[in-house]
Order: structure tokens, then sequence, then C-alpha cells
């Protein structure tokens, strides 16, 4: 019987499947997620297949023919599905098979048989091979056969995207249960942990991946993830920061053999220069330095070189500060503050650099959590965040009828009204006539929604008046005042002039977060309230916008309870 028509029957992982590299994971019965490796004992498994005289080669085995057999070796081809072939950028396939038109889709015309004749291979092919044998190293690994996977995408995956890979996974046995988003399954992967404690967050999620960056930045409240901006870049990628080091190492290469002639106008030697390369940036993830070493690199010379860590920050520092500049760029579509990002999760394989973690961290106020490997003990692997959420995603789902996942996943669902404003409570007591604003329900709250929070009311007691009102966050920034000058003789002016500039430069302006109250919603008093006593509030807000809230003080004798009710708030879809 298959898994659509009974879903007892369903074996499902989590599948992450990126231009550069995929990976598999599946959930044990312990609920952690864990991720599956491949035959070579690769994890993260190239998205790349190769063709030798007919057989097929996959992953690390598929990558390592970018040198011997380049014309028959398919990578990065995962953005290609479902694209019109004029709109695509072929470049990241020039050490590989390059893209043909196929009618207005995109295909390879590859040595896929034992003869000598060249056949034209759909990318929707292609990714069918591929995950088909994603399937059979997870079925091996857990000795059951693997029909069913959420796998994850993209945000700008386009709908006709989303078909192609649906259908390609379909051909290769695996029932699609839902596609997840990267940066929502990378948030699941933390929130799943044990011990981990909801909390309502502002997170960005940064994926700095070999062909492409990817931002988003996601509102995470009572465990229901909202999106509320993304940012995509092809400039800044790994795939640059290989570059820098291809650049570096040719020219130490013509610096030592002038005779020999440039490595990066040599095919061959090039696709040599940049899987090596590769693995120098892996190893200064780890280390203070690497070595370099290729055979036969050009004209039948080997070469061999080493590198810091030092040199290679600043190799890589434009576009260290390039991949900061794209994430507080997507803070500001959100029209948010950096003050109000909780957590910045650094996804994706070049995130185990120190730099890129110190980069962004540098852009950030002490309080925002950077989780990656060098700023925290307690990250995930970046490499295995957005497939380890999907495992646990498809763990959760795998026993409901495909059609009810699909409803619960329809836009009429999920696109849910959401709080555009925070709502909250001010305590006024005695001569204090302004109060301090609590917010209890944060903006971009998905409804409807229920919250209770416990408030210490002024500690002189007594009636205490009590309004619910909305409220927005705002950066309130203080400036330093400026130092007196002191006098200067001339002839010391400029020395002078360079001191007064480097003073200016250590005193930073001071940016704090503040609350703007708006609208007041409702009043309540409550009277005889005792000394240092506490107030518990629930506000309730309904799909419809419309507001309740209930008041109590606590530990009082019959306890003073009161429902009010209230004009609806403001929200937005």
């Amino acid at each position: 019987m298959s898994a659509q028509a009974d879903p007892a029957q369903r074996v499902a992982i989590g599948i992450s499947f990126g231009n550069s590299y995929s990976s598999i994971a599946f959930t044990s019965g312990d609920g952690k997620a864990e991720v599956i490796a491949n035959e070579d004992g690769d994890r993260q498994i190239p998205s790349a297949l190769s063709y030798v005289e007919g057989e097929e080669l996959h992953g690390g085995q598929a990558k390592s023919q970018f040198v011997r057999n380049p014309k028959n070796t398919t990578a990065y081809f995962r953005d290609f599905l479902g694209q019109d072939f004029k709109s695509i950028d072929p470049s990241p396939c020039h050490q590989s098979a390059h893209p043909i038109q196929q009618g207005d889709g995109v295909a390879f015309s590859i040595r896929d048989t034992d003869g000598e004749q060249e056949n034209t291979v759909t990318v929707g092919d292609i990714t069918t091979r591929h995950l088909k044998r994603l399937r059979s190293s997870a079925s091996d690994y857990l000795g059951k056969d693997v029909n069913a996977a959420v796998i994850t995408v993209p945000t700008n995956f386009s709908d006709a995207q989303k078909e192609a890979l649906k259908k390609a996974s379909t051909d290769a046995g695996i029932e699609v249960l839902q596609f997840i988003s990267e940066p929502t399954a990378a948030v699941l992967a933390y929130d799943a942990r044990p011990g981990a404690q909801l909390a309502d967050k502002i997170v960005v999620v940064a994926d700095l991946g070999g062909t492409r960056s990817d931002v988003a930045v996601v509102a995470s409240r009572g465990g229901i993830y909202t999106i509320l901006a993304t940012l995509h870049d092809y400039e800044v990628s790994g795939f640059k920061l290989d570059q820098v080091l291809i650049d570096h190492f040719a020219k130490e290469f013509i610096k030592k053999n002038k005779s020999a002639g440039d490595p990066r106008e040599d095919d061959r030697a090039l696709a040599k220069l940049k899987l090596e390369c590769e693995a120098v940036k892996k190893a200064l993830s780890i280390g203070s330095s690497a070595n370099f070493s290729v055979e036969s690199l050009l004209g039948g010379i080997d070469f061999t070189a080493t590198i810091n860590r030092t040199r290679y920050d600043l190799l890589g520092n434009k576009l260290f500060a390039a991949f900061t500049r794209l994430v507080t760029h997507a803070v500001e579509k959100a029209h948010l503050d950096p003050l109000d990002i909780s957590e910045i999760i650094l996804a994706g394989g070049n995130s185990h650099t120190p730099k890129v973690a110190s980069a962004v961290r540098s852009a950030f106020a002490e309080s925002t959590t950077i989780l990656a490997p060098s700023t925290s003990p307690t990250a995930i692997n970046p490499s295995e965040l957005a497939v380890r959420g999907a495992a646990i995603q498809a763990s959760l789902i795998q026993e409901f009828d495909l059609e009810d996942i699909n409803q619960s996943t329809h836009p009429m669902v999920t696109v849910t009204p959401h709080l555009s404003t925070a709502v909250g409570v001010l305590c006024i007591s005695g001569d204090d006539a302004s109060g301090i604003f609590h917010a209890i329900v944060d903006a971009e709250t998905p409804l409807p929604v229920r919250r209770t929070a416990t408030i210490a009311t002024p500690r002189e007691g007594g009636d205490v008046l009590i309004k619910l009102a909305e409220g927005s966050r705002h950066i309130k920034i203080t400036k330093p005042e400026p130092k007196p000058k002191p006098e200067k003789e001339e002839d010391t002016a400029d020395e002078d002039e360079e001191s007064d500039d480097d003073d200016s430069e250590e005193e930073e302006e001071l940016r704090e977060k503040t609350w703007k109250v708006g609208k007041t919603l409702s009043e309540a008093a409550i009277r005889g309230v005792k000394k240092g006593g506490k107030i518990e509030v629930q506000i309730n807000i309904g799909a419809d916008l419309s507001i309740n809230a209930i008041f109590r003080e606590l530990g009082a004798k019959g306890g003073i309870r009161g429902i009010i009710q209230g004009q609806k708030t403001n929200g937005s879809t």
C-alpha cells in the first residue's frame, strides 16, 4: 500500500536541497533530529551528478569529476527548476556542464550512457536522479524504504519552481508532505531543542550560501513564525570567498613560476584551484592556518603554499562587510531597528567562518545573541540547520492525511491577521500621572491570541488606575555632549586636531529602546492595592481585532476581578 493511500505506511525524512550541497535527516524515537551520512560518510552531500562511461557518480565523487570530466558533470542546478531559460544565470556552472535551452525550460547535454552520443536531460530529470540518490542513502541508513519528505526551499522560490520540485520528487518516489522555507526550518531547529523555552522574539536568519545569500527577518510569537522581510543577493556568496582565495594563490603561483602562465586561464587548472580553495576555506574555519597543495597545477608544476586566518580575513573583508550590510538592510526593510533583534541565526556552510560572525556581531547591540559556532557554544552546525528543521516538521505531520496538511498550509489558514502595534498596560497611582508601559502582546503577533503577565504596581500601593493601551517601540538616541576644546598653540594645531577626531570617535551615541504610548483602549481602577502588590493582567485579542482584558490583584482576599470590553486595536494581514 502506498504512503499516499495510508499515512501509517509513510517513512518520512527532512531534505535540505541546496544549489551547492544537500542533506538528509530523520527524527529518532526520542524526538531528536539526526543528520544522515551517505555511503561516502558525507553529511553535506554536494548537489552534483557525473557520468563516466554510463556509470552515475553522486555527491563528493561527482564533484571530484570537475577536473577530469566537467562536461558530463551537472551541478548548481536547483535554482534552474521551473525557470524560463532566458531568466537563469548560468555562471555557477562554469566548471561543469552548461545549461542549454529546451523549449522554454533548462536542460543539460551530457553523455549519461556508455555510448558516445550526448543526451539532452532536463533539469527536472537531473533533480529526480539527485533526489533518488538521497532517498536511497536514507533508506539504506534507516533500513526501511523512505517514501515521503518535508523539503526546504528558499523564501523566493516561485509556485512554478515548487511545482517542478514536487514533480521531480514524486518521480523519485518521494511524496512531498510540505515545503518549508529555509529560515523557518532554521528557527524550528533551535526552538525544538530539548529544554528550549519558547519566547516572543524577533530573529534574523542569515544564510551565506555557496551561490547566493538569503536573509529573513522572522517574528516568533508563541511558536508561530511570521516572515517580516527577506533579501537575496547573488553577488555576496561563498563562491566569491572562494574567488578571493583563487586569486591569491594564482598570484602566488605566478610569482614563483613566471614562465608557466596564469592557472586561472586554464580550465583544468582553474577547476583544481577551486576545489583546493574550498578545502582551504573549510580548514580556516576551524584552524588558524591552512595548507594549499595541488599536484601538477599547470604545466606539470606542483604547487604548495600556506595561508593564515588573518590574511584570509583581510582578503575577504569586503565580502564580510557586504554580508553584514545585507543583514542590516533586511532589518530596515522590516521597519525595525537593530535593537529590536533578539537573535541572529547564521546558517549555511560559510557561517563556520569566524569572521562572518564577528562582522555581523559588530553591527548589533550586545543584547542580540549571535548563534554561530564561533560565538555560541550551544550553536547548531549552520550547515545542518535547515535539514534538522525539515526532519522535525516531517515527524510532526507524517501521520496526517495529505489533504489535512494541504488545508493547514492553505493561505486562508496561514495568512492570519497580525497586530501592527504592541498592546500593554500602564499602572498609574498617586502623583505619578504617566506610569511605565508594560508590553504584554508584541507587534506582529498572529491573532487570535491570549497573553497573561504579572505587573508590579507602584510601591506605595493604594488605588491603582490601569490603562490598556497600544504602544510602539521607539529608539531613543542620546548624543554625547561635545567636550570643550582646549586652547592650542599654533605649532601643535595639526596634532591636536587629530586627537580631537579620535576623541569624537571614541564617544558613541547611546541608543536605547523605549515605548511610545498610543491610543488608550480601556481603563479600569483597582482600589486598595496593598503596598508592593502585584496585578495579574490577561489580554485576549480576537481574530477580528476585538479586545478584552481581565485584571486582578494577586493575593488579595476574595480577589478583585473585573472584565472590561475595549474597542478594536490595530492589525494587519
